[in-house]
């Protein structure tokens, strides 16, 4: 995929950050300044690549379509071979204690060519960093090297079937005793738990639903242990990437507990703010987008309507990716950017979504019809797409936060 400058940011669309005549510019978007890959994380650009070349060969865009969400283990185990899992992570746990700027540099590159890289994203993204944070040094000993070597897997139960996207009000419980915590719920919706190997839950641990934050807390699950069932979810375009999870006493060990008892919330706000801080949220229809611009590159007569959609894709996307960048550079910083992270996830969920609608239109306005090829990863993603504004918070979700961050309410 061909380098894109940051600085085209400074002439931002203006139907993604408008301000009417006389306003100034509010502290939540000053305070994303533009900020440029240092050269020396640049540098890994060129091998990630030839690795992915050598790798993934000629592996059809309907298959790379499927973009982070992809499934591949030795895939994984192939990239932590290279020392590209953990890649911020201490090297005291098998890291390699790269800036934010490299892991930015190496996802960019995984998302440009749809790598299938699922099986160690959730570990790598915001597991790992949740126990660095929070974690006991034995849960950090007996997790992070092994996701760092890409032989363990993980998987985040939040939602359950009666809360939807009201996380305050999870029903799941584990209650202590002698042995430690008996864990009995369901979760839904839960990304890979049918191939993960253990699970970060919320769940309460004292008071009832109705006592909202209160009482929440969050524990590692072994997901071997006996009475876990795990039924995948096929969904629209036949695949099975979500799964149901139910839990009829469960016993937990007593050092299943993550942080402090009482602090899930807490904790999880912090947890999304690594899920929501990715290029990830901006480059999930980009191997559509790459695909339908070849065809167009290719085209012997160009239709003006088809290369205006061409130009606004690639403004949008230059202004979202200078977004990302600055998220990154305050992360590198040692900053928590929850706010931040929260607007450029919103911003990024509308242009992966309208990616497929706008590529439908040039389509449309192309003088010759498209290639099989290109309808079946457009139709893919089409399907696809409608999660998009679900994962990670929906986008009213997103918006309260970045509306208290504002301070309009």
């Amino acid at each position: 995929m061909p380098r894109r400058s940051v600085l085209v940011c400074r002439h931002a669309d203006r139907s993604i950050i408008s301000l009417p005549t006389g306003a100034t510019l509010n502290p939540v978007f000053s305070a994303l300044s533009l900020a440029a890959i240092p050269l020396e994380d640049e540098a890994l650009r060129a091998p990630v690549r030839a690795f992915l070349q050598d790798y993934l060969g000629d592996m059809p865009p309907e298959v790379r379509a499927r973009s982070w969400m992809g499934f591949d283990a030795d895939f994984s185990r192939a990239l932590a071979k290279q020392g590209w899992i953990g890649l911020t992570l201490p090297k005291a746990y098998g890291g390699a204690g790269r800036s934010s700027f490299a892991r930015f540099v190496l996802l960019e590159e995984l998302l440009a060519c749809g790598a299938p890289v699922t099986a160690h994203w959730i570990a790598d993204r915001q597991s790992a960093p949740l126990l660095l944070r929070f974690g006991s040094e034995a849960q950090r000993q007996l997790l992070v090297p092994r996701i760092v070597r890409g032989e363990a897997f993980v998987c985040i139960g939040m939602s359950e079937p009666d809360t939807g996207s009201d996380l305050a009000s999870v029903r799941t419980r584990a209650v202590p005793n002698d042995k430690g915590w008996l864990l009995n719920g369901r979760k839904i919706w839960t990304t890979n738990a049918h191939r993960s190997h253990y699970m970060v839950a919320l769940v309460r641990t004292s008071g009832a639903p109705e006592d909202r934050h209160k009482g929440l807390s969050q524990v590692l699950i072994d997901l071997s242990l006996p009475g876990i069932t795990v039924r995948p979810i096929a969904d629209i375009a036949g695949d099975s990437h979500f799964c149901e999870v139910l839990f009829e006493d469960v016993q937990l060990p007593p050092d299943a507990l993550i942080g402090e008892e009482g602090d899930g919330w807490k904790q999880v706000n912090a947890e999304l703010a690594f899920e929501r801080s990715g290029p990830e949220r901006i480059y999930s229809s980009i191997v559509l987008a790459e695909q339908w611009l070849e065809a167009l590159r290719a085209a012997p007569t160009k239709p003006p309507a088809a290369v205006a959609i061409a130009g606004r894709m690639a403004g949008r996307l230059a202004v979202l990716r200078a977004m990302s960048l600055a998220v990154a550079s305050k992360l590198n910083q040692g900053e928590r950017p929850e706010l931040e992270a929260a607007l450029v996830k919103d911003l990024g969920t509308e242009f992966e979504q309208r990616v497929p609608q706008w590529i439908a239109e040039g389509i449309d306005a192309m003088d010759a019809p498209a290639s099989h090829a290109l309808m079946r990863t457009l139709a893919y993603v089409m399907q696809l797409n409608p999660s998009y504004s679900l994962r990670g918070g929906t986008r009213q979700i997103l918006r309260g936060i970045i509306a208290r961050g504002l301070g309009l309410r």
